[in-house]
């Protein structure tokens, strides 16, 4: 079972990300990063964040993950690893696999693909 300091960035603000893509932007290609960031746009490609990342309500990912911790409330077509752990909301969307340390599916949550916990 995951611990609750693993879920506190749940409970987040706009304050708490270094980087907010925008709901009006789109991105192609690929993307690197260190400090936490937010995704409300639409990204296609990989995308390596060495911290959080959150992908809003009304994101849209067509690329591979990689991160610390993962939050889906919006919809990711790829695969997500993360070292820590990857939550999928109850509004959240995921085509393809997950592998993390700890997994959290909310009821509601539209996930198809496999589970590898690490």
């Amino acid at each position: 079972m995951h611990e609750l300091k693993e879920m506190d960035f749940l409970d987040f603000e706009d304050k708490d990300f270094d980087t907010i893509l925008e709901d009006d932007i789109r991105f192609r290609g690929s993307m690197r990063f260190t400090k936490p960031m937010m995704i409300r746009g639409q990204v296609s490609g990989s995308i390596q964040c060495g911290s959080d990342l959150v992908l809003d309500t009304d994101s849209v990912a067509e690329s591979d993950i990689t991160a610390d911790r993962v939050l889906i409330r919006g919809r990711v077509k790829g695969n997500v690893n993360s070292q820590r752990i990857v939550v999928v909301s109850s509004t959240g969307s995921l085509r393809g696999d997950i592998r993390s340390r700890h997994i959290v599916l909310e009821p509601g949550n539209d996930f198809s693909g496999y589970v590898d916990k690490t």
